[in-house]
């Protein structure tokens, strides 16, 4: 697995870390690509029950690296380079995201593809497609106003502006706020509550 990708399995807990601190952990072809390929793995996987997604550093994931996407470093924005959300989609175990810091535009999308969301007190959420000239393609459009109604969605994606993790909880898009120190500690006793119950059951719910 790709450095900008870490995989870490203890006791059929995968944490998946997104490690592009110096970039915000933002989406470049090598991260989507190493994304893609980890869930794939992780579903064929049989040691593993649950994942757990969070980034190193101060962020989540601050979307499409940008200046890749401009060419100004390596190849453009590519379809060929995976679809991150669609294989954590097809991936049959829960998904925790733990989101460390900003989640933006592409990492919004990225964390909407997990199950549940825990959030940081220093998480911050946005979606910036609009400010930047793109449309979002990985299901925001869809996933946002379900969890959080059509009005709050419209709101985030016309205006570009950030949601606090407190307003997040608030507005049900996470389900919890907790102290930085707290949120894999945090992440870590849900996943083993999940791990408590019948594997297959689990497999079924969420199908």
């Amino acid at each position: 697995m790709p450095d900008v990708l870490r995989v870490e399995k203890h006791q059929s807990i995968a944490t998946v870390t997104l490690n592009r601190p110096e970039a915000m952990n933002a989406l470049s072809a090598e991260l989507r690509s190493a994304i893609t390929e980890g869930f794939r793995d992780l579903s064929d996987d049989d040691d593993v029950g649950v994942v757990i997604l969070t980034g190193a550093g101060r962020a989540f994931c601050a979307g499409v690296d940008l200046k890749e996407l401009g060419g100004e470093a390596g190849p453009t924005l590519a379809i060929g380079a995976g679809n991150p959300v669609a294989a954590m989609e097809a991936c049959p175990k829960p998904i925790i995201g733990a989101i460390n810091g900003f989640a933006i535009t592409g990492g919004f999308e990225l964390a909407l593809g997990c199950d549940l969301l825990i959030a940081s007190s220093a998480a911050r959420f946005a979606d910036t497609h609009a400010r930047v000239g793109i449309l979002p393609g990985w299901g925001l459009s869809q996933k946002l106003p379900r969890l959080i109604g059509i009005a709050r969605a419209k709101e985030l994606s016309l205006t570009g502006n950030f949601l606090s993790a407190e307003q997040a909880e608030k507005w049900g898009l996470v389900n919890r706020v907790v102290a930085p120190a707290d949120l894999l500690p945090t992440c870590l006793a849900l996943a083993r509550d999940m791990l408590s119950c019948e594997p297959n059951r689990c497999v079924r719910t969420k199908r």
